[in-house]
């Protein structure tokens, strides 16, 4: 499944009108059009959540919102989730940089501890009230600590709760194919859900997003289902 991103209201009109099924609420993109800024950490919570509202009721898409780093520590990303869930997110995207945070195709990024991010995670996880919302997890470990370290980091994100697993930046067609076997892997004896990812309807019927791992803006597989939970359906 292709996801654009919208930076405004118009342009996710323009995203549904073309038959696309998601939308990418792109921090990037908000930063750029709206400050004329490039994305080196500029956007805070009070814009990227005006966004998020503005497009919630030009759209009937499912939205993925990018919350950068979560703006700030674990009890900032609880807050973060809070207020972007009531704007009408359908997934919030966070990542490991430390801030402020840069492009993820930039140069001189850097990661947060793994334990950090992990919190992070937990706190987000814990903070949603609507158990359908979903956590999506990036890394950027791949481009300052090599890209075993940074499938070892999603492991660790989807132990952690996270639905949707994010590795940023491979840079060869070897660690793509690489990541979506680890991302197509079947679930293990614990029942691991972050893998066979779909998508369901949400909202009164409308296309839903549902796990569970993502590498660069990809999601493979497709499933259909109305009544099902996420332990039933996974």
């Amino acid at each position: 499944m292709l996801v654009p991103g919208a930076f405004n209201a118009l342009s996710a009109r323009v995203i549904e009108d073309l038959g696309f099924e998601a939308i990418y609420v792109t921090g990037a993109g908000v930063t750029n059009m709206w400050f004329g800024m490039p994305d080196q950490g500029f956007m805070g919570l009070a814009e990227i959540a005006d966004h998020t509202a503005r497009i919630r009721d030009a759209v009937e898409l499912p939205l993925i919102v990018d919350a950068d780093t979560g703006f700030g520590n674990a009890l900032n990303v609880r807050h973060t989730v809070r207020v972007l869930e009531r704007a009408g997110a359908d997934c919030i995207q966070f990542e490991d940089q430390v801030a402020p945070k840069r492009c993820g195709h930039f140069a001189g990024k850097e990661v947060i501890s793994t334990e950090e991010m992990v919190g992070k995670i937990k706190a987000a996880v814990d903070a949603r009230h609507d158990p359908d919302l979903l956590i999506m997890a990036r890394t950027d470990a791949c481009a300052v600590h090599g890209f075993e370290a940074a499938i070892e980091r999603a492991h660790k994100f989807g132990e952690a709760g996270a639905d949707i697993l994010f590795v940023e930046a491979v840079t060869t067609a070897d660690e793509i194919r690489a990541a979506a076997a680890f991302a197509q892997a079947p679930a293990d004896e614990h029942g691991d859900r972050r893998q066979n990812p779909d998508l369901r309807h949400r909202r009164a019927g409308r296309a839903g997003l549902r796990h569970r791992a993502v590498c660069q803006r990809r999601v493979a597989g497709r499933a259909g289902g109305h009544a099902e939970s996420p332990d039933r359906a996974a």
